[in-house]
């Protein structure tokens, strides 16, 4: 058997093994409809929660080398990926609710490889979403007055979840596998409002800290062809693009070049504990909180991002992250445009695995993201 049989018999049994829907890898594949029109939560005052579904976004890619299968392969690499959904349902369901509950108008997924995908089965891991039990979700998560929008992170720090196309980048064939998963995501989700593309992060040196063994990150020209690809093709779809703003943290020409009808998600989490205050910040966060005054004049729609999850800094000097969310409205209400200000995030980072910490990070920040936007 050679290389190219191996690679295909064993995605095939990682796909067959995910989730059985019978769902063949062929691009006429009829991806069945939702039953009703989504739910839009009102712009202005979008009330977003950040679930992670899928979990690959933190790293390396296992090539299937000298005969291993990905599994076995993956031992060799210090960040390892997930070859089991960890994503556990009763914590999934328990937020969703809890969203409800509380007022929360949009959860925002960060997909991975939680989701089947017929154009590129072998994505799939075990207990991976099948397209029927997502569009099931979606109808229930809708009926419950909460707007649904899928994520996908492009970014090369965050792109485990493409498998071997991590090392495909700015390729023909990688290209391709981006507008097939692009559109299938769009089909799947029944031409969403929104459609997150991530791209935050994209450096060596974060790969470099976090261990990564394959580093990747592209500059220049090669960043922006590849940026402005994606975001052509969801527009094609007539679906808008959203995306991390960290990019423009660092470079000037991002607000002059990036197009205005990417809606913008600068996220500050204060984790240096320098404060919300632009002429007593001194740490180097002071760029990430002027990003949102630079996205404001550029004329850019946002959604700001904010956390309860504890940086370095904070957890040195023990005082937590529950009072990021509520700092973070006050200064973008009173700093960003109102037409330009669409609503605000809150991002746990934890992984949605029914963990005692995770529980408690996920259901805290949805009351605490509740009564910052009040």
């Amino acid at each position: 058997m050679d290389r190219r049989q191996f690679i295909g018999q064993a995605a095939a049994g990682l796909a067959a093994m995910s989730v059985g829907t019978g769902y063949a890898k062929d691009k006429k594949t009829k991806i069945p409809h939702l039953k009703s029109k989504n739910f839009e939560a009102p712009m202005g005052d979008i009330r977003a929660i950040f679930l992670q579904l899928g979990n690959n976004m933190w790293c390396d890619y296992p090539s299937i080398m000298m005969g291993k299968t990905p599994q076995e392969a993956s031992e060799t690499i210090t960040k390892k990926a997930d070859f089991k959904l960890i994503c556990n349902d009763k914590l999934w369901n328990d937020a969703i609710n809890k969203m409800a509950e509380l007022g929360i108008n949009m959860v925002v997924i960060d997909l991975g490889e939680g989701l089947f995908l017929p154009s590129h089965p072998e994505l799939a891991i075990e207990g991976t979403w099948s397209i029927d039990r997502m569009q099931a979700e979606i109808e229930r998560i809708n009926k419950l007055g909460i707007e649904v929008v899928p994520k996908l992170n492009f970014s090369t720090t965050h792109n485990g979840w493409m498998g071997e196309y991590t090392h495909m980048i700015s390729s023909k064939p990688y290209y391709r596998m981006c507008e097939d998963v692009i559109s299938d995501v769009i089909e799947i989700f029944n031409h969403p409002r929104f459609f997150h593309i991530g791209y935050d992060e994209e450096n060596a040196i974060s790969q470099i800290n976090w261990g990564y063994q394959y580093i990747c990150a592209r500059k220049g020209e090669f960043w922006w062809k590849d940026f402005l690809h994606i975001v052509n093709t969801i527009e094609k779809h007539g679906v808008r693009p959203w995306m991390w703003s960290d990019f423009g943290w660092e470079h000037e020409e991002f607000c002059d070049r990036c197009p205005k009808s990417v809606l913008q998600q600068n996220w500050f989490y204060d984790s240096r504990n320098g404060g919300f205050d632009l002429k007593t910040n001194k740490t180097k966060d002071f760029t990430r909180l002027e990003m949102f005054l630079k996205l404001d004049k550029a004329g850019f729609d946002q959604v700001p991002c904010g956390t309860n999850w504890v940086g370095s800094v904070r957890k040195q000097l023990n005082i937590g992250a529950d009072d990021v969310m509520g700092k973070l409205v006050k200064f973008c209400r009173e700093n960003i445009s109102k037409e330009l200000l669409k609503g605000f995030m809150l991002a746990p980072w934890v992984p949605t695995e029914d963990t005692p910490d995770s529980r408690h990070q996920i259901i805290n920040g949805i009351k605490i993201l509740a009564d910052a936007v009040k």
